[in-house]
C-alpha cells in the first residue's frame, strides 16, 4: 500500500520508483518505529549485503522526507533522524523525550501532550496553533549506571 502511494507520488513529481528508493523506505517500514539517521539506514543495508552507495541512501532519505513519506527530526545532536510518516500523522501530537546518556528516544503519550498544551494555553491565554516539544534527561538505565558509578567511587 505505502509502496504504491510512493510510486504515485514519485510519478506526480516526475521521479522514478527505483529499487534503491523502495528498499530505503522498506527499512523504515520494518524498523518498528525507530528513529533512524541516513547513516543507520546505510549500515543496515550494507549489513544485509545490499549493493547501494551511501550517497544514494542519503539522497533517497531526503527525497522520501520531501515527499512526506518520512518525517525529519532534529534532536539537538547535529544529526537528522527520520521516522515513517503515516496518513494520520499529526506533528503537533507527536513529541519526544531523549536520553542525554545513551541517546534513546521515546515518543510521549498523546494525552500527556494534549494536557500540557491545554494547561499552557489556559495559563498564558495564548491560542497555540503548533508546537514541537522535546524533553531531555536520563533514562532509567543511565540513571542506574550513574548511581552505580557514584557508589563505587565512595
Amino acid at each position: 500500500m505505502i509502496y504504491e502511494a510512493l510510486r504515485k507520488e514519485l510519478r506526480a513529481k516526475r521521479h522514478r520508483m527505483t529499487a534503491q528508493r523502495e528498499i530505503v523506505l522498506r527499512v523504515f517500514v520494518n524498523s518498528g518505529g525507530k528513529h533512524l539517521g541516513a547513516e543507520d539506514v546505510y549500515r543496515h543495508l550494507v549489513a544485509k549485503k545490499y549493493k547501494i552507495s551511501k550517497a544514494t541512501v542519503y539522497r533517497s532519505v531526503e527525497l522520501l522526507s520531501k515527499l512526506g513519506f518520512l518525517r525529519r527530526l532534529e534532536f539537538g545532536e547535529g544529526i537528522y533522524r527520520y521516522e515513517l510518516a503515516t496518513q494520520s500523522d499529526n506533528k503537533t501530537l507527536h513529541q519526544h523525550i531523549i536520553c542525554k546518556g545513551c541517546g534513546e528516544i521515546l515518543e510521549i503519550d498523546e494525552k500527556i501532550v494534549k494536557d500540557l498544551v491545554h494547561n499552557v494555553m489556559k495559563r498564558t491565554k495564548y491560542k497555540i496553533t503548533d508546537y514541537d516539544i522535546k524533553f531531555y534527561g536520563l533514562c532509567r538505565k543511565c540513571q542506574n549506571k550513574i548511581n552505580r558509578n557514584a557508589q563505587q567511587n565512595m
